[in-house]
């Protein structure tokens, strides 16, 4: 096994960070889905996986640094006639007199010497010589862990544009496609998105949920879009045409004369993309909003307007 250390490409007094840094720039660089073309890439990869096993834990990066371990992870020992030797199968048996070995115990130090070649013994047990394909990639293939975020995302990405930009754990940025439909609180899965798995198994997921950034016009609800517009006095008195926008541009709302203020007007399929292929509605409630001002001459109009026209503002509920 090749010193951690150098697979890594850091020094013994490189700080955790620095080791995390590197094997993550490493991993990238040779998973086996990046390099669906290279067959060194699966060996590189998984000679990293085991490098970091090592010095990316804390504990064993300290029995390491002792020589305490082998850079296999294996006990370090030494036995009469074989000094020098390191990555003794942790169990081994001593021999008779004079620290000989026999029977099992010699193939199983041939293993872990050799990697196997010339031992006798095959089957359950005789890990890692020639042909175990789990030797080669350093343990069993595990798959990488799921991830979960958040993406916030604005009013425009969710129902027009349908996509936003998002960037993954292993530091790529994606244009993720947003499904019609789709509102706040939903989730959206890509496949192999997420950590990378052990000895080439496969990728985890990305788990995206989507939340809502604050808008400076709408408001959500479902697919449905809500809007204030306010209103001139005599806008609403005489009624009119008024700009109102839109997710993609501007259309002119038809305001009748006689409008109060909280009426609600509907744009039908001026809202937000729906599952079914549609769009839900725009739906404005007019805000009647008076001059900045005071106005002497609409203060005598509304005087007289009292004493002439009084009219009930509030129902009997408010009694």
């Amino acid at each position: 096994m090749k010193d951690p250390y150098s697979v890594l490409g850091v020094t013994k007094t490189a700080s955790e960070a620095d080791i995390k840094r590197a094997f993550r720039k490493l991993a990238k660089q040779y998973h086996p889905d990046q390099n669906a073309n290279d067959p060194n890439a699966q060996a590189r990869f998984s000679e990293i996986n085991q490098a970091y096993e090592i010095v990316g834990d804390k504990e064993k990066r300290q029995k390491f640094d002792r020589g305490e371990i082998g850079a296999d992870g294996k006990p370090r020992f030494q036995a009469h006639g074989f000094e020098g030797f390191d990555g003794f199968r942790e169990g081994s048996a001593r021999g008779g007199a004079g620290g000989g070995f026999t029977g099992g115990a010699f193939d199983d130090i041939l293993n872990d010497i050799l990697g196997g070649f010339g031992a006798r013994r095959s089957g359950a047990g005789a890990r890692g010589f020639a042909g175990d394909p789990g030797a080669a990639r350093g343990g069993a293939p595990r798959a990488g862990k799921t991830v979960e975020m958040i993406a916030q995302v604005t009013i425009e990405e969710l129902g027009r544009d349908g996509k936003t930009r998002v960037t993954l754990p292993n530091g790529k940025t994606i244009d993720m496609k947003i499904p019609a439909g789709t509102v706040e609180g939903d989730k959206i899965r890509l496949r192999g998105q997420g950590q990378p798995g052990i000895n080439g198994g496969a990728a985890g997921d990305a788990v995206i949920e989507i939340r809502l950034k604050p808008h400076k016009l709408f408001s959500v609800r479902g697919n449905d879009l809500h809007l204030d517009l306010p209103l001139a006095l005599y806008e609403a008195v005489l009624g009119a045409k008024v700009r109102t926008p839109l997710l993609d541009g501007a259309a002119y709302l038809t305001i009748p004369p006689g409008s109060s203020s909280g009426k609600i007007m509907r744009l039908k399929g001026k809202g937000l993309p729906t599952k079914n292929g549609g769009h839900g509605d725009l739906l404005v409630r007019l805000e009647i909003v008076l001059p900045p001002h005071a106005d002497e001459e609409l203060e005598t109009l509304m005087k007289a307007w009292r004493e002439v026209t009084p009219y009930p503002a509030r129902g009997p509920e408010f009694d």
